[in-house]
């Protein structure tokens, strides 16, 4: 998690660190009705590339909005969700979500 020293004044600025960009919403989108396997997220999240879905789970994990569990199993079992943190968030991801139902409503 980054310092309060780290982050910007403006709190606005602060919560876009934390979802800003088109793929941290969509995790925070999935991730919010259950825990997901990466495999899974991949699946969902259509044009994201491994890389990117893992720098983005770690950047979400360091700034405390998710979690990564382990089941140490063979296979792997490894599971994504959301930090009572992370479940902070979930109003914003209903105020975009409404929002984009209404913009769809209105336009032709």
């Amino acid at each position: 998690m980054k310092t309060k020293e780290e982050l910007p004044a403006c709190p606005v600025a602060t919560a876009v660190s934390l979802i800003g960009g088109k793929w941290k919403l969509l995790i925070l989108r999935n991730l919010k009705t259950r825990p997901w396997r990466f495999n899974e997220l991949q699946r969902d999240l259509e044009g994201i590339s491994q890389k990117v879905l893992t720098d983005s789970l770690r950047q979400m994990i360091d700034d405390g909005l998710a979690y990564r569990h382990d089941y140490h199993e063979t296979p792997p079992h490894v599971e994504y969700g959301l930090t009572s943190l992370g479940r902070e968030m979930l109003p914003i991801i209903d105020a975009l979500a409404d929002f984009g139902n209404y913009y769809k409503s209105i336009i032709q």
